[in-house]
């Protein structure tokens, strides 16, 4: 295992006012690796889906708290958590299926995990029905010319 250079905690209500800030704090994290902008933008955009599967389907109508960490790992990998202790998922290999959602009333594209796999090097997901979820994404950046 690589050793941890730096580390943060964040926790927020989940409420979806919250989604930016998340996102926003954890690129802001992320910029003592010297990032490119692309690298941002997909950093951004994994947390912003992993963030609103724990405010829509997690804890769909309750106000509850999400957890994030964030690590610093080696030279130039970056670790992000994304935790609930919300509804948790019945069946992990089918959630990450494109195009499944569990609210399909609420015009939901259910690509969330395809997105977030595309955006990093690596994507683990561990539930527990009525326990909650934890979305690990894993990007390493890349080294500045």
């Amino acid at each position: 295992m690589k050793e941890i250079r730096n580390r943060m905690k964040l926790e927020f209500e989940s409420r979806s006012c919250n989604e930016s800030f998340a996102r926003t704090a954890v690129a802001a994290f992320a910029a003592q690796l010297d990032p490119t902008y692309e690298e941002v933008s997909d950093i951004r955009t994994a947390v912003s889906e992993a963030v609103t599967n724990c405010i829509v389907h997690a804890y769909r109508e309750r106000v509850e708290t999400v957890y994030i960490t964030a690590e610093i790992r080696g030279e130039r990998e970056l670790v992000v958590r994304i935790r609930d202790k919300g509804c948790g998922i019945a069946d992990i290999e089918q959630a990450m299926q494109p195009l499944f959602t569990t609210a399909p009333g609420e015009e939901r594209a259910g690509l969330g995990f395809a997105v977030m796999q595309s955006l990093c090097d690596r994507v683990r997901v561990r539930s527990k029905p009525d326990a909650g979820t934890t979305v690990t994404l894993i990007k390493t950046l890349k080294l500045r010319q």
